[in-house]
């Protein structure tokens, strides 16, 4: 009897030690997991952070609806960072960059932090805000190259994590030509930050994306275009021949 009892208290410690080993690795995983996390949207645990919208046309107040599930989309990820989102409208934004991480959604035409965000980080960049000719609607020029949306079809938003100012906390840009194509962005930065964190170790991007056949898939099925992050953020001398209306 004795040799049994010895037995099974053997055998129980060797379970209870097993599973503590086990629970501390998982543990230890799971935190660098979240360290990594942190690290590359720069939230560390209580931190703030902003996110700034536009405002719907012909509203006072009102968010697009899907700028609305972009933010919800941008607030999980703060959540899971251990720290706490403010939703400042554009216009009342008035506040430098690098101190806070900064969630930028909506295009230069309706958002005026992303007009300002786009002339002094990206130079290179230009994204109309001309209503007309409608073929030129929100088209993106990035050095020689126009990137024109066919509604519904096929859609390009911009999607940018940078570095400036005297703190070390980024700002993301989501600069789509329509509102759907800005959840789209939000919706891919979520599912592969992880990879964008190993490939560009937390320094600074720019991503060209195209959003394919959004009438009938919605956010969900988006691309791969180009890393545009040098000829974003080279100047360029914008042609005689320009659209007088451009946000760069």
């Amino acid at each position: 009897m004795n040799e049994d009892v010895r037995n099974v208290v053997l055998g129980v410690l060797a379970t209870g030690l097993s599973g503590s080993l086990g629970w501390l690795t998982r543990t230890y995983l799971w935190r660098r997991k979240l360290r990594r996390k942190q690290a590359f949207f720069g939230l560390p645990n209580h931190s703030e952070c902003l996110l700034v919208v536009h405002r719907e046309a012909g509203s006072d107040s009102a968010v697009h609806r899907y700028d609305v599930s972009a933010l919800l989309e941008l607030s999980a990820l703060v959540k899971d960072c251990g720290a706490h989102a403010q939703i400042v409208q554009h216009d009342l934004a008035q506040q430098g960059f690098g101190d806070r991480t900064e969630f930028c959604v909506g295009g230069p035409g309706a958002n005026r932090r992303m007009g300002a965000h786009l002339g002094s980080l990206l130079p290179g960049l230009r994204m109309s805000v001309a209503r007309e000719p409608a073929e030129e609607r929100g088209a993106i020029r990035i050095g020689d190259d126009v990137y024109r949306m066919e509604p519904g079809v096929s859609e390009y938003v911009l999607l940018a994590r940078l570095t400036a100012g005297e703190g070390a906390r980024p700002v993301f840009l989501f600069c789509g030509q329509r509102a759907i194509n800005n959840q789209a962005a939000t919706r891919y930065l979520a599912r592969h930050h992880e990879r964008l964190a190993r490939r560009y170790r937390g320094g600074s991007f720019v991503l060209l994306l195209k959003v394919i056949n959004s009438a009938a898939y919605g956010p969900d099925v988006v691309e791969l275009v180009a890393d545009v992050t040098r000829q974003a953020r080279t100047p360029v001398v914008m042609p005689a021949s320009e659209p007088a209306r451009e946000a760069s």
